[in-house]
């Protein structure tokens, strides 16, 4: 009688520790990201994220309900990068140009994980802020597309070079006044 109660006991126990198991991937899981809206205002520059055109960007925090809004990808990842920003990111997400409608308007709710998307960068492709742009894609062909039409080259997240992010090229003065930790 002791065995059939002690076996009982443990299965409920291992039921219980893989329903822990569970609520925990639960957790871990990044937020969704949220739909582009009028109400979404760019983090440096303080605009309408929708008057610019070019890949948006979206940082979820955990410290924040509302999401850290960009007027361009390589933004969003200038906020990843500098030091005084807040570090409890919950999820990063960039406009998945793959499946934009057109450069001008790059969809509402077309998003990929920043941490997987393919970056087109080095291209003459201009951000909202007419910037030089990291161009992100969910799927490495249509990047290398871009690349066909409008040069540049193909990096990952982790690829991505700090210089191109948060240094303004010397020869674009409209990105000399960009400089990241000022305006954006």
């Amino acid at each position: 009688m002791r065995t059939r109660r002690g076996v009982v006991l443990a299965a409920i126990g291992f039921a219980l520790a893989l329903g822990a198991c569970d609520d925990k991937q639960e957790a871990a899981a990044p937020p969704p990201p949220q739909a582009l809206t009028a109400s979404a205002i760019g983090h440096y520059c303080g605009m309408n994220v929708l008057e610019h055109p070019g890949p948006k960007g979206q940082i979820l925090l955990e410290s924040r309900l509302d999401p850290v809004w960009f007027s361009s990808a390589r933004d969003t990842l200038a906020f990843t990068m500098l030091a005084e920003e807040p570090k409890d990111i919950r999820a990063i997400y960039v406009s998945d140009m793959a499946r934009a409608p057109s450069w001008e308007n790059p969809g509402a709710e077309n998003w990929v994980d920043a941490r997987r998307a393919f970056y087109v960068i080095g291209s003459d492709r201009q951000g909202g802020m007419g910037a030089p742009e990291a161009v992100p894609f969910s799927d490495r062909a249509a990047a290398e597309r871009l690349v066909a039409e409008h040069g540049g080259r193909i990096v990952t997240f982790g690829e991505m070079p700090r210089r191109y992010v948060l240094e303004a090229p010397p020869d674009d003065p409209a990105a000399t006044s960009h400089a990241h930790g000022g305006g954006e």
